[in-house]
């Protein structure tokens, strides 16, 4: 073994510093605020076969061999932290009109065919599941295997799950990698990861989401992850212990104010599929910057002989948590994990980055 510095403390960052300290790495995390980005603003959905489109085989490829690590790595973190992790079994996907229930239907068609279970379901099953959704739902969508987490729970598990295996933290912004005197380096600073590493393609993409707890009387919030498309918009619900995480927007930007605009349509959306939604106390508006990359995939594999990417997850950092850390402990180990080829950083040059 030997010495590993990983460059940024979210949830890719720290599971693959806890992972390797397992594996007898020494390992520093070098961040100024670990866990407080995007991991921190997080909704939390393993939900791969939901947001399956077809022509993106490598995507679903991808979340869904994550999404089936997920119950082992969950559980271990779970008994080595003692913290619960998850908060709902299965995701509903909603059509409030026509045509978004032919794209349910496409998208249902379309997974299936890759070997994946998922069901189409009435409007008299959907108030079967789930009584407290909206009148106008007209068709479902469950992924039944999906599962969703308590994103912040998840970061305080992984921190203490880095102390307890000897991690070192240095709360400091890394500026070049050259600083860095460890025999591997791991670039996990999401979307700051182009600014260490000049010309790798991940850009910052803001998403806002809001915070509900439910107040005494309220209606109770859905069992599982309730999902759906209002005026062009994607909107989801969470379930969390003590009410709901609403979200989110998608802009171009990258500042983390909350805007008025953004409040506002999530707020609508939320109400078109759970009309209880003004029942709840809102308690927290928050804005992150997801790591993009321009086909959705993320960046996990070499950069140069010494350093390797586990960056640009764009908007599913905690469903692609497992693999990453599987794929970067396999480079590390200068093993290769096969289910991460589509992964690979060099991917967008001939050349190389």
């Amino acid at each position: 073994m030997g010495t590993v510095a990983v460059v940024g403390g979210g949830v890719i960052g720290l599971s693959i510093a806890w992972r390797a300290a397992c594996a007898g790495w020494t390992v520093t995390v070098h961040d100024p605020a670990p866990g407080s980005g995007a991991s921190w603003v997080a909704g939390g959905m393993l939900a791969p076969l939901s947001e399956g489109w077809p022509g993106e085989e490598h995507v679903l490829e991808l979340g869904a061999a994550s999404l089936g690590r997920w119950p082992e790595f969950g559980d271990r973190l779970q008994r080595a932290t003692g913290c619960d992790l998850f908060t709902s079994d299965g995701s509903l996907t909603v059509a409030l009109d026509a045509a978004d229930a032919a794209d349910l239907r496409t998208v249902a068609e379309w997974v299936q065919a890759q070997g994946h279970e998922m069901r189409v379901l009435t409007r008299a099953e959907i108030r079967d599941l789930e009584p407290s959704l909206g009148p106008r739902i007209r068709l479902g969508l469950l992924a039944p295997t999906e599962l969703a987490v308590d994103n912040r729970v998840l970061v305080d598990a992984l921190h203490r799950a880095c102390v307890d295996t000897g991690v070192r933290f240095v709360a400091a912004t890394v500026d070049s990698l050259d600083e860095l005197r460890a025999d591997r380096v791991v670039l996990a600073a999401g979307s700051a990861s182009a600014r260490v590493w000049p010309g790798l393609p991940v850009r910052p993409v803001k998403g806002e989401i809001l915070r509900l707890r439910a107040r005494p009387g309220a209606t109770p919030a859905p069992n599982r992850t309730i999902r759906g498309s209002v005026h062009g918009r994607p909107a989801y619900l969470v379930p969390r212990g003590d009410g709901l995480v609403v979200g989110a927007t998608q802009y171009e930007a990258d500042d983390t104010q909350v805007t008025v605009a953004g409040v506002r349509d999530l707020i609508a959306d939320a109400e078109a599929l759970l009309p209880a939604i003004g029942e709840y106390e809102l308690y927290e508006a928050t804005a992150g910057l997801r790591p993009m990359s321009p086909d959705n995939l993320p960046l996990i594999g070499r950069l140069s002989e010494r350093v390797v990417a586990a960056t640009g997850h764009g908007r599913n950092g905690v469903l692609f948590t497992p693999i990453t850390a599987d794929a970067v402990l396999a480079e590390l180990a200068d093993d290769p994990l096969p289910e991460a080829k589509n992964a690979d950083p060099q991917r967008f040059s001939k050349e190389g980055l």
